[in-house]
């Protein structure tokens, strides 16, 4: 056995693609609508307009929101509307819903945002284990963007990964 061991995986076409690469740096926080309430459950419309209007809004500059409504109350349409304008100025992204909801928002902007003319008739490998917190429906709407255009995917490391799809001859 002589000779130089040589990385196969270095030496393929194959392209790695980690969705982890793509997570945007900033705080996830939960805002309650509640706090904007009467006793947390009853909204007066004048009264919410000077709580919301009092409120310290900088305070989310640069971060992800997600608005909830933990005490159940009965809230308008535009309660939560007019939050998002406050914070449309100074949050990167506002979602009605939980820090899940709040997430997958995230990357299916950034999913649905992806220059994809790279991997035209590629080999993929979509990178299955990160350190961060990735939607599992991410990676369905990832495999929908990539599907139409890659010559091949898998799914996990170059070592050991599971191949999903095949672009017929």
């Amino acid at each position: 056995m002589s000779g130089e061991i040589k990385n196969r995986v270095t030496e393929s076409s194959l392209i790695s693609f980690d969705l982890e690469d793509y997570y945007p740096v900033g705080n996830r926080v939960q805002l309650d609508i509640s706090q904007f309430l009467i006793e947390g459950m009853l909204l007066k419309e004048k009264d919410f307009r000077e709580s919301v209007k009092n409120h310290n809004w900088k305070q989310y500059q640069g971060n992800f929101i997600a608005l909830t409504n933990n005490n159940d109350a009965l809230i308008p349409a535009w309660a939560f509307m007019l939050l998002t304008i406050q914070l449309n100025c100074i949050a990167k992204n506002v979602v009605i819903g939980n820090l899940i909801d709040l997430e997958n928002s995230i990357f299916s902007k950034i999913i649905s945002s992806l220059d994809t003319s790279k991997y035209i008739n590629k080999p993929l490998i979509i990178k299955g284990c990160s350190n961060k917190p990735i939607p599992e429906n991410s990676y369905i709407q990832l495999i929908q963007k990539l599907q139409p255009i890659a010559k091949s995917i898998m799914y996990g490391e170059a070592c050991s990964s599971v191949p999903l799809f095949k672009k017929k001859k």
